[in-house]
């Protein structure tokens, strides 16, 4: 079983998105969060089924909305290093590494 670990920059990605779609919406925050806890639960099952994207770098994108995971794998352990729009380059979330 993989243990699952976030950077603190990771949560508060989380937590910038939420507070978002809050405004946008009232109740869409929690449709994101079951959507991200949704693609979390499967990156757990199956860590190496999505697409490296930089280096060791592995994304899920979340059902529904524009946003990815982005991931490592090392060993028995995963590591979340931020949850990023789709729209966002490489650059703005390399330096995380």
């Amino acid at each position: 079983m993989y243990q699952v670990h976030f950077i603190k920059e990771a949560l508060w990605d989380v937590e910038d998105i939420l507070f978002w779609y809050e405004e946008q919406r009232k109740g869409l925050s929690y449709d994101f969060e079951l959507c991200f806890e949704a693609g979390i639960d499967e990156i757990i099952r199956s860590p190496d089924s999505f697409q490296k994207k930089y280096k060791s770098i592995r994304i899920k994108y979340i059902a529904r909305f524009p946003y990815g995971i982005h991931y490592m794998i090392k060993g028995d352990s995963i590591t979340n290093i931020g949850i990023f729009h789709t729209s966002r380059t490489p650059k703005n979330w390399a330096k995380r590494l």
